[in-house]
């Protein structure tokens, strides 16, 4: 004998998971806890967190996110209109770079160039 699944598909879209959302700037940090449905986006959790509220450099259609730290960029790991978040999950956004990491290393090498050759 078999066992039947009677569980109800729209049953399981009624299930809320709890992620997080984060962002950050120099001056302020935010984490919003957030209950979502299962099956949510990281896109959507963003958006539903109204984190923009709190920050208006937000782009969420332009800047990048990530689920702790790894991108979501389409090569490793979807997009995020495309990621389904997991229990657990933290949505971080990135602010874009203002100077290129290789640029400020070389710049800080002048400087210290510099200042050492001074008398």
């Amino acid at each position: 004998m078999t066992d039947i699944d009677h569980s109800d598909p729209d049953e399981d879209a009624s299930k809320l998971i709890s992620v997080e959302v984060a962002y950050a700037t120099p001056e302020k940090q935010l984490i919003l806890p957030l209950q979502v449905p299962l099956g949510t986006s990281a896109y959507e959790a963003v958006k539903l967190s109204n984190i923009c509220a709190e920050f208006s450099g937000i782009n969420i259609e332009e800047d990048p996110m990530g689920i702790f730290s790894k991108p979501l960029d389409g090569k490793g790991r979807p997009k995020p209109k495309e990621y389904e978040l997991c229990a657990g999950d933290r949505v971080e956004i990135y602010r874009p770079l203002l100077i290129d990491p290789k640029r400020a290393r070389l710049d800080r090498a002048k400087s210290a160039k510099a200042e050492a050759e001074q008398p």
